[in-house]
């Protein structure tokens, strides 16, 4: 079933993959925050629909609460080893239609969750954090909400 808007507790969720345009903030921010939340026993990825550049500010922003992207460098979504998950997650309207797209008639939940591009922000590094900290924030409450397991 693809869903564009989110209605209610994920069930059964054993993967999740979030995919945004370039995997270099929106999608590997959600992975690490999702490690750091949900139970180890889902498997977590993240990817884009274009190569990107790991982003420095992501790292700073995560190590801020603790977490740590480690080696991992951003990925397509069509390089995947394994391309099926209970759940895609996107988080820009490029990788909404890529995954919608790529989907077709799987049995695999596809959800929107709109994030804004941090990166667009202009202004001192202070503000820029900000963005990327706001961006942060939304990810960790749409998982709370949405994917934790005593949320189902």
């Amino acid at each position: 079933m693809n869903a564009a808007d989110a209605s209610g507790p994920v069930p059964r969720l054993g993967s999740v993959l979030f995919l945004c345009g370039m995997n270099a903030i929106r999608s590997p921010m959600a992975e690490a925050i999702a490690r750091a939340m949900l139970p180890a026993s889902i498997y977590i990825a993240s990817a884009g629909v274009r190569t990107g550049q790991r982003d420095p500010f992501v790292d700073t922003v995560l190590r801020e609460h603790g977490l740590d992207l480690g080696e991992r460098r951003p990925q397509r979504y069509e390089d995947l080893a394994d391309g099926y998950f209970d759940l895609i997650v996107t988080m820009a309207p490029e990788a909404h239609h890529a995954a919608l797209d790529a989907t077709g008639t799987s049995s695999v939940e596809v959800e929107f969750w709109p994030m804004p591009d941090p990166s667009a922000t202009e202004g001192t590094r202070e503000q820029i954090l900000d963005a990327y900290r706001d961006v942060y924030a939304r990810i960790e409450r749409q998982i709370r909400e949405r994917l934790l397991p005593s949320a189902r």
